[in-house]
């Protein structure tokens, strides 16, 4: 394996026993998010149990990370970034099969009725399923052979930092039907202690059987952790930078989010109004009087599951983009502002964070570094010796050449990738997006400077060839003359437009030169060309290349149709496309499928076997 040991880089004294407890080598991985993924005896999802053939996977094809989105319990937005908890784990993900040696025959009806219920294939996930899978674990817990169970009792004691308020909010949201906590009558949204005690006594059972699904998790979970180790697979997890408005973490420790604000990201040549999450921030110096406990907690549960921890939105530690909350929502993250609002207290804010983390958690920590990222961000992540994200399609000389750069120059203390779970996958990009700019930007900064869009639309960007929101330049606007002269402005009021012409106008032919293949452009993606530019990333300097299961998959042409629908996430959007896509074989099917055997052959190849 290839070693990198003795870059400067991977010598910091504060990850120096986390280094060596990973290793130094680079290696490759794959992200998997668990409700994409199921086998032939899922239960209408993706379970912790499919995990151990997915590990199996990994051993087979030369990878040796799995990656997951966020675990916790999603609530009824089933987005796992706006969680209603950063312990607690989604009853959804419960594997009913490793709890069938101790039900009873009727149990076991019920299960294959959910199977019928929620038949798998299916390309989304259906999530009316969690109701029906809730309701029969209820059933497993009411036969109470688990209550006076001591290893659930030291769970619970082990857990009581997070596990008694998360299992009440659940306890009360029911009796709400599903109401946030912000509209519960003042007694139970204010918390009184006296109320609280009276609720708690006359629904122990609701309350104890929140805990007693956290239990099965946990035990489950430990036991793919345990698969894993076993097979020298490491497992990252992902750490949400914020939890939701109606989360059990909100409701139990106000005091720690700032709720006038919504969080979100200023607006960029990718997304024309910014976004608008909804999420509180934190109010940090809060947090921090409390000696960080919060926070402490959240990475002492996840290391029991985890071996890397991905931070996600990693600069929203040093400064966040915050939104009054009376903001109309169709403005999205356009009237923001940084907090705190001093740059100079920056760097200071986030160095404090990364610290604390990594001086109370074993896991290894790399961090989610995407977007308009300050340079005090960038090298405090160096100096601490966190890698970052270098997804493909974005590792540019944006400034000077405006052109793709080569494996050689990806940062060594990265991540490698070709999209990730908030993006078009790769082949998608390919088809849609390499070579355009975003049609909803376009259009906002032309009004801004009085510039005709209708006929700045037609004379710029080729119709034809424009699709899902994006605009394809024309070829003869072949210098920036003739785009300034179109737009009808002077080149210092058109800064803008022209720095976006220069970083997509014959984007897709730069990289195309780069793929090094024969023959003319072609429009349309095919795995000879997927190959080539995952061997850009695979053979990249960086210490980890970890790719999202549907851009293997794209390897064989194992999708059909539009490649824009297949797609985890669209930011700033809300819907039942999102977090929901589910890939069109078994893991049983995919352990012997030829796209595994592609994809062992250039692991192989790439040294990171």
């Amino acid at each position: 394996m290839t070693k990198a040991g003795t870059n400067k880089e991977f010598s910091n004294t504060v990850l120096k026993k986390k280094w060596e407890r990973i290793g130094k080598q680079k290696r490759s991985g794959v992200t998997v998010p668990l409700f994409s993924v199921f086998s032939k005896d899922s239960t209408g999802i993706g379970d912790l149990n499919d995990l151990k053939l997915l590990i199996d996977w990994c051993v087979y094809t030369g990878n040796s990370i799995i990656q997951l989105l966020p675990m916790n319990d999603v609530g009824s937005t089933f987005c796992p970034y706006d969680s209603v908890t950063s312990f607690g784990l989604e009853p959804l993900y419960i594997s009913l099969d490793l709890l069938s040696s101790e039900l009873g025959l009727n149990i076991l009806k019920d299960i294959d009725k959910i199977r019928k219920m929620f038949p798998m294939p299916r390309q989304r996930v259906d999530y009316s399923l969690k109701k029906a899978k809730v309701d029969l674990l209820w059933g497993i817990f009411s036969q109470g052979a688990y209550i006076k169970n001591d290893e659930f009792l030291l769970f619970q004691k082990d857990n009581k930092y997070w596990l008694d308020d998360f299992a009440l909010f659940k306890a009360l949201k029911y009796y709400y039907n599903g109401a946030a906590w912000y509209d519960w009558e003042d007694k139970y949204k204010k918390r009184n202690k006296p109320e609280l005690d009276e609720f708690l006594k006359q629904h122990a059972s609701e309350v104890l059987f929140e805990k007693w699904m956290q239990w099965q998790l946990y035990r489950q979970f430990k036991q793919v952790k345990e698969y894993a180790v076993a097979r020298n697979i490491l497992i990252k997890g992902d750490l949400p930078i914020l939890v939701s408005r109606d989360s059990a973490d909100v409701w139990s420790h106000p005091e720690f989010f700032k709720l006038d604000f919504a969080a979100g990201a200023p607006p960029d040549m990718y997304c024309a109004k910014g976004q608008r999450w909804g999420t509180p921030t934190y109010n940090w110096e809060r947090i921090a009087a409390d000696n960080y406990l919060y926070l402490k907690e959240k990475l002492k549960y996840s290391q029991n599951f985890y071996d890397i921890l991905r931070i996600d939105h990693v600069v929203g530690l040093f400064r966040i983009w915050s939104i009054p909350y009376n903001e109309p929502i169709e403005n999205q993250g356009l009237n923001g502002f940084f907090d705190p609002g001093d740059e100079k207290k920056w760097e200071k804010h986030g160095r404090d964070i990364l610290l604390t983390m990594l001086g109370n958690t074993d896991m290894f920590l790399c961090a989610e570094d995407l977007g308009v990222i300050p340079k005090v961000c960038t090298d405090t992540l160096k100096e601490l010796g966190i890698p970052g994200n270098d997804v493909q399609r974005w590792v540019k000389d944006w400034k000077t050449k405006h052109d793709f750069l080569p494996s050689d120059e990806y940062r060594m203390l990265s991540v490698a990738v070709l999209s990730t779970h908030d993006t078009t996958n790769w082949p998608a990009w390919w088809e849609n997006e390499a070579g355009t700019m975003d049609e909803n930007l376009f259009n906002r900064r032309c009004v801004e400077r009085g510039i005709d869009v209708k006929h700045a639309q037609e004379r710029l960007f080729d119709s034809a060839r424009s699709e899902h929101g994006r605009l394809r330049w024309k070829e003869d606007i072949n210098s920036v003359d003739a785009l300034v002269n179109i737009l009808g402005k002077k080149r210092e009021e058109v800064a803008d437009f022209i720095d976006f012409y220069k970083n997509t106008y014959l984007e897709k032919e730069k990289l195309w030169k780069q793929l090094n293949l024969s023959g003319p452009m072609r429009e349309k993606y095919d795995p000879e060309v997927l190959s080539a530019v995952l061997r850009i990333v695979l053979e990249s300097r960086a210490i980890f290349s970890i790719q999202l299961i549907i851009d293997l998959l794209y390897l064989d042409n194992i999708f059909s149709g539009d490649t824009y629908q297949y797609r985890i996430n669209t930011p700033g959007t809300v819907g039942e496309k999102n977090w929901s896509l589910v890939i069109p074989l078994s893991l049983e099917e995919l352990a012997g499928h030829p796209v595994s055997s592609k994809i062992k052959e250039m692991i192989a190849f790439s040294v990171r076997s």
